[in-house]
């Protein structure tokens, strides 16, 4: 396979915490016909700052542990945001974090750039080769540069997949373990299914799980949010990004914080007649689906192997009641980390997209991610942390399958849920190299 070229590597310091480099890569768009074009990668390495010039050479072969962000469709951040990173670079890595193709400095996909591709069967074709498959192989291909001169011996690396880089993950272990030292997984273990139906079904589930503690805690915002929706279907709403439609409104279940928006667009209408400018820019900030296209687009797909996704989410809404905006209803359920159609009408950059992504919905030939064979008989540590209330990664799913991964040791917990690496930081790296370092009694 292809080895990433090393366009540039520039080096400035975080003063007392890290020396960072911002690294740019070029890779094959197509590893299979890998003189088809190139894309560009981008990086950040991150090291602790070096006190004395001959650490430097001491230092020299510290191995990797790379950082596979969610999403899909979503970048990584400063290497400073991370409260994890001071951890572990403490327990002897540097840390890369890959802005997965396609998302933040890594020949991001907007509406606009894919348009360079020409029509939209050509922005389609593209799109196809942003997938967990093709994630994995980039990281093979900068594994392959960064340690080019490493002894063989120290040429693995390790890596930390949260939620959607858990899944990419797996399909590292399915399709490279040879170049994997340890894996761990924070809310990330992938369903293993070839398509997303039985994925969202279970969605569902937990989302109305959700749905009904909301209006235990707040029965008041029945009817606030029966009021709001009636409002929004009488009158279009301008937002920066698009319009605020009922469904767009019902889809701030994503993030489950939607109290404070509810009683701030009620006031809004009790006090006025309409929503003010303070309250939209906030329900706006809530979404991002326009600032994250292959989220939007790549989603449901992100679940097929030889299956069309055919808008399963949409399917499964119209067949449940609760999820449905109707005002005879005793309570309208949110919904969650789903993406519909009619996203591509309330969002400006998404409805440019409306074409391309029918044809993504549609195409039925996605190659295989995972491989099961393989899985059963892994070499690779694995070390994952699995929440039984995650709302985005459902827990059955997520043990069934860490039965498949021979040797997975698994940390559970009702106790965390799935932002904790971010939320209780220091909790979950402690379990997860407890496992590693086998000091669980």
């Amino acid at each position: 396979m292809a080895t990433a070229k090393l366009i540039s590597r520039l080096f400035h310091n975080i003063p007392g915490k890290f020396r960072v480099a911002e690294l740019f890569f070029d890779v094959p768009l197509n590893y299979s016909r890998p003189n088809d074009g190139s894309i560009r990668l981008f990086a950040r390495s991150v090291r602790r700052l070096v006190t004395y010039p001959d650490q430097e050479r001491d230092e020299r072969y510290i191995p990797w542990l790379v950082y596979l962000q969610g999403g899909p469709g979503f970048g990584c951040s400063p290497p400073q945001d991370y409260a994890w990173v001071g951890t572990v670079l403490d327990k002897g890595y540097q840390i890369l974090f890959l802005d997965q193709r396609g998302t933040g400095l890594s020949s991001t996909i907007t509406a606009e750039t894919l348009a360079l591709q020409g029509n939209v069967a050509r922005q389609a074709e593209y799109l196809k080769h942003f997938r967990a498959d093709n994630i994995v192989r980039d990281c093979e291909a900068v594994r392959k540069c960064l340690t080019a001169d490493y002894p063989e011996e120290n040429q693995k690396w390790s890596v930390l997949g949260q939620s959607f880089g858990g899944f990419c993950a797996v399909t590292y272990l399915s399709k490279f373990p040879e170049g994997l030292r340890e894996v761990f997984t924070t809310g990330g273990l992938p369903p293993l299914v070839n398509g997303p139906e039985p994925v969202y079904k279970r969605t569902y589930e937990k989302v109305a799980q959700r749905n009904e503690a909301y209006y235990r805690k707040y029965p008041e915002d029945a009817d606030r949010v029966k009021r709001i929706y009636k409002y929004l279907s009488e009158n279009k709403v301008a937002l920066p990004s698009g319009t605020l439609t009922p469904a767009r409104f019902q889809q701030l279940g994503i993030m489950f914080g939607a109290h404070d928006i509810v009683l701030r667009a009620t006031n809004d209408l009790d006090l006025f007649g309409f929503l003010t400018h303070p309250t939209l820019s906030i329900i706006d900030s809530h979404g991002g689906f326009d600032n994250n296209v292959i989220y939007a687009i790549l989603h449901e797909v992100i679940y097929c192997q030889g299956q069309a996704s055919l808008w399963a989410a949409d399917r499964l809404r119209a067949t449940d009641s609760r999820f449905q905006i109707d005002s005879n209803e005793p309570q309208i359920y949110f919904t969650g980390e789903m993406i519909f159609r009619d996203m591509f009408e309330s969002y400006h950059e998404l409805s440019q997209l409306r074409l391309v992504a029918d044809i993504i919905a549609s195409y039925d030939d996605w190659p295989a991610l995972y491989d099961e064979e393989q899985l059963a008989r892994n070499e690779v540590p694995v070390y994952s942390a699995t929440y039984v209330d995650d709302m985005y990664v459902h827990f059955d799913l997520a043990t069934a399958t860490a039965t498949k991964i021979k040797g997975l040791k698994q940390f559970i917990t009702n106790a965390m849920y799935h932002d904790a690496l971010r939320t209780k930081t220091d909790e979950l790296i402690r379990q997860l190299f407890a496992l590693k370092e086998d000091s669980i009694d």
